[in-house]
């Protein structure tokens, strides 16, 4: 009676330890827990650097990342964009994840000059600084090998659209861009990041100049690409 006791107990032991073992794995206790930020992204229409019409269905499913930058900026955007291009590298090989580039600039940045950045961004050498700053290196003489990437997206498109979906979707705007005047006459220029997971929603936003933030971003996406059911619980930014 006692060895069957014991058995029964051993049994169980067993069955629960193996209960506990599926139930860390499918819920991944140790990963940080991302608020929703804004679940109420809206629909788009722009162009890549292909020329292939982007919208809100080729990111369904996907976690991507967002930022807005113009090619001929000599501030903050090569160093976001070589930050940027550390997250690529980190997940460029990951069917479940893109990144949106959008220009703040349409009236220049062509689709053939949003071709050409991206072959500087992903044909450059990415080279850390003594400072602990990233940037890309490209050399225009040396000989290119040709692009393939289907991860990193640089969109153009109409710009109050483009404006809009930084204010209004992505929460990426730094508050410091003009909303009252002519569309043609406002300027966004952000160095924030926001992250989005595979239900279309804002789960995070990040300062694309700060080394701890990119960290915490590729660590945020990693946990994303987990996921199955996103908290629903609504913050501010």
């Amino acid at each position: 009676m006692k060895r069957a006791w014991v058995l029964y107990v051993g049994f169980f032991v067993i069955l629960f330890t193996v209960y506990l073992l599926y139930v860390s794995n499918a819920f991944d206790f140790a990963a940080p827990k991302l608020d929703v930020i804004n679940d109420k992204v809206q629909r788009f229409s722009f162009v890549n650097q292909n020329g292939k019409k982007i919208t809100e269905r080729d990111v369904e499913g996907k976690v991507y990342v967002t930022e807005y930058f113009f090619t001929t900026c000599r501030g903050i955007c090569p160093k976001m964009n070589a930050n940027m291009r550390r997250v690529y590298d980190a997940f460029k090989n990951e069917p479940d994840f893109m990144i949106l580039s959008h220009t703040c600039m349409p009236e220049t940045d062509s689709v053939p000059l949003l071709k050409k950045y991206e072959d500087k961004m992903l044909n450059g050498s990415l080279i850390k600084g003594n400072d602990g700053v990233y940037t890309v290196f490209y050399d225009s003489a040396q000989q290119k090998s040709p692009v393939i990437n289907t991860t990193w997206n640089f969109v153009t498109g109409d710009k109050s659209e483009l404006y809009k979906m930084a204010r209004y979707s992505y929460l990426i705007d730094n508050n410091k861009s003009d909303t009252t005047g002519k569309i043609e006459d406002q300027f966004i220029h952000t160095q924030f990041f926001a992250l989005l997971d595979k239900q279309t929603s804002v789960r995070g936003i990040y300062d694309g100049l700060k080394e701890d933030e990119i960290e915490k971003l590729i660590g945020d996406i990693k946990s994303l690409l987990k996921e199955t059911k996103p908290t629903r619980s609504l913050k501010g930014f």
